[in-house]
């Protein structure tokens, strides 16, 4: 679980499996994301739970991803998809 890192954007629970297989992170879909970030930023990516689910590239601005409800909030680098973790 991540606590409060900086850059990180929180999305609805329902489209973590979308960005964990790599999707990007639409606007409409951002709960909660860093005031402070900024576009072109890296960004950590948490559903609501704060279990990370991929990083990537801000497209907005963290105030803007809150208020805007179209267009690309964060283009996803890396999902953590199930086949991307090592073995335990």
């Amino acid at each position: 679980m991540i606590t409060n890192p900086p850059n990180l954007v929180i999305v609805q629970d329902d489209v973590g499996d979308f960005v964990k297989a790599g999707g990007d992170v639409f606007a409409k879909h951002v709960v909660q994301a860093d005031e402070s970030l900024r576009p072109a930023d890296e960004a950590l990516v948490t559903n609501q739970q704060r279990a990370l689910l991929g990083v990537g590239k801000a497209v907005l601005s963290g105030r803007e991803m809150k208020f805007f409800k179209r267009g690309v909030a964060v283009k996803i680098r890396k999902g953590i998809s199930e086949n991307s973790l090592p073995d335990e």
